[in-house]
């Protein structure tokens, strides 16, 4: 790029950046970047047209017809990281990275209340938590209107949370557990404990400070070479908390003694809770604004909602799914109170786990079986392999079959779990239940 202190400048005079002409583009920075199946160049004078102050294009002739808004890059995406990462090297903040197989967008929405009792707090906003949407957090932060920062990072092969370490440069990090995530990518469970402890192993580097869930087995040695350590929440931690119940939502004692009643269910957010205390206690919150922020948060994007419909009860926990999340939130369901005859399970096919798919959705099929439910229905070709193990268990091949059978047959008076990939949508079922 030929000039970048000449397209810092322009971002210092823009609004905020953008990648999306979908989006409000007033005064806007655009990057114009590309895709497998589309030209960003394309965009960049719809960007313009929209609004936007200034767009980044690697098309040279395009950037030549009006220099005063074009700024030419030959790697667009490449830019915009560069960006990031000088921007991020201007601020004097502490900045938390946080990652993790299952819980780390709940987790950083914890983080985040808790955080915001006492500091002014930018953090990823969705699940912006990869190569582009990290940059994009780190270039929305504003010194003076930001004092601390929390970056979530998403990764589904080793090496990427390297990358994303690199371009945010964290002070502090957090790993929410290690399971069965994205294994296709990953290789495995070693696999995945390598490429999540990436960011611990940045840590070390740099000095760092890492929150380390010791009800993870993995996490304490992942964490040992990091010099600072804050450990939680078992009784000899640095923030030690306690799990009193978790249906049908989540009361826990927090380090100090006080006693949190959250609204979010499932026994397997304790850890998620208790991490988000351990930051906020760090980091100098106090322990009241600390469990009414925790008291007072409440689930959204279809992660461990209670849902309440005119006819049932609903845990909605459909963005996402893989095997050891779903071990856990039917573990879950089945201890909750109530008839076991009246609970329903809603699962869908999980994706990303290459070779190990079929082992993992009959063994899927065989927790299924094990457990007091009195209907089980399952949605997805993978899942056919774990609807063969018992024949009482439903089975329908896509969402749509599903969705003709409860209409046929309404369900009334039960606890449903609706839990599958983020690509199986199972949450549009929820009209129907």
């Amino acid at each position: 790029m030929a000039d970048f202190a000449a397209l810092y400048a322009r971002f210092q005079q823009a609004s905020a950046v953008s990648t999306d002409t979908r989006q409000p583009q007033d005064g806007t920075l655009f990057f114009a970047l590309n895709g497998p199946n589309f030209r960003g160049r394309d965009f960049a004078p719809q960007a313009l047209a929209k609004g936007a102050r200034f767009a980044v294009t690697d098309d040279a002739d395009l950037a030549a017809t009006d220099p005063a808004r074009y700024t030419y890059a030959p790697d667009p995406l490449a830019a915009l990281q560069q960006l990031a990462l000088h921007h991020r090297r201007q601020l004097i903040m502490p900045v938390l990275a946080i990652t993790g197989s299952n819980g780390k967008t709940t987790t950083k929405e914890l983080v985040q209340v808790v955080l915001s009792r006492r500091f002014r707090v930018q953090y990823t906003k969705g699940n912006l938590n990869n190569h582009i949407g990290v940059p994009l957090t780190l270039l929305s932060i504003r010194p003076g209107a930001h004092e601390l920062a929390i970056i979530e990072m998403g990764a589904n092969h080793q090496g990427e949370i390297e990358e994303l370490c690199q371009l945010a440069e964290p002070t502090h990090g957090l790993i929410t557990n290690i399971g069965k995530a994205h294994l296709e990518g990953f290789g495995g469970v070693e696999g995945i404990a390598k490429g999540k402890g990436e960011l611990f192993r940045f840590l070390e580097q740099v000095g760092g400070t890492a929150f380390v869930n010791t009800l993870d087995a993995r996490l304490p040695g992942l964490a040992a070479p990091v010099a600072e350590r804050v450990t939680y929440p078992g009784p000899t931690d640095t923030y030690p908390a306690r799990l009193l119940g978790a249906a049908p939502a989540v009361v826990m004692e927090l380090y100090d003694g006080q006693v949190v009643e959250a609204k979010i269910t499932g026994g397997y957010n304790f850890a998620n809770l208790a991490a988000a205390a351990a930051v906020g206690a760090y980091f100098g919150v106090p322990a009241e604004a600390i469990a009414d922020a925790l008291a007072a948060y409440e689930p959204s994007n279809n992660r461990s909602q209670l849902v309440r419909t005119s006819r049932n009860e609903l845990v909605l926990d459909a963005y996402n799914a893989n095997p050891s999340s779903m071990a856990a939130a039917l573990g879950s369901f089945a201890a909750r109170p109530g008839d076991p005859a009246a609970k329903v399970v809603i699962l869908g096919d999980m994706f990303e786990l290459g070779t190990e798919s079929g082992d993992e959705h009959r063994s899927l099929g065989r927790l299924v079986q094990g457990l007091p439910f009195g209907t089980v229905i399952l949605i997805g070709p993978e899942l056919a392999q774990a609807a063969a193990l018992d024949s009482s268990m439903l089975h329908f091949a896509t969402k749509p079959e599903a969705a003709t059978w409860l209409r046929a047959n309404p369900l009334a008076n039960r606890q449903v779990l609706v839990k599958g990939s983020r690509g199986m949508g199972l949450e549009t079922l929820v009209e129907l239940l």
